[in-house]
């Protein structure tokens, strides 16, 4: 469903998605003090997430042990949208999943972003799908 959706996505604007969930946290990222925030960015550059042609990746990041969410935008995209603005989401993400609707927390997360690509980042003739639009489960 997820792929699906970021599929249909990212054929309405020129960025791209990349959705990517963890269980936990490991002991020794825990024992290093390493915050859901970083390891959020270590798995943004990890997934190559910065490496699209126009600096337009997005990384949806669910940390499920915390219910965490953080939404990361390459530098392309931050030219234009606050990270405020990806917070917002994140949050909106966050209180469907501590309703354990997982599902529909994800789908309303990648709708809300889609919406902000689509003002700043609109299709172009040539769309080229540069991330795989699958989830990565870590």
């Amino acid at each position: 469903m997820i792929e699906k959706t970021i599929q249909q996505s990212e054929s309405q604007h020129s960025g791209e998605l990349r959705f990517v969930i963890e269980s936990k946290l490991t002991f020794a990222q825990i024992n290093q003090n390493l915050s859901s925030w970083q390891r959020a960015l270590a798995v943004f550059s990890n997934t190559q997430v910065w490496d699209t042609e126009e600096n337009s990746g997005v990384l949806i990041y669910l940390l499920l042990a915390e219910r965490t969410v953080h939404i990361i935008a390459d530098r392309g995209i931050n030219k234009q949208v606050s990270q405020t603005q990806w917070d917002d989401i994140a949050f909106m993400m966050q209180q469907a999943f501590q309703q354990k609707d997982f599902q529909q927390g994800s789908l309303i997360g990648i709708e809300k972003i889609t919406a902000l690509l689509i003002e700043h980042f609109p299709a172009r003739i040539n769309n080229p799908n540069e991330l795989s639009n699958t989830p990565i489960v870590l």
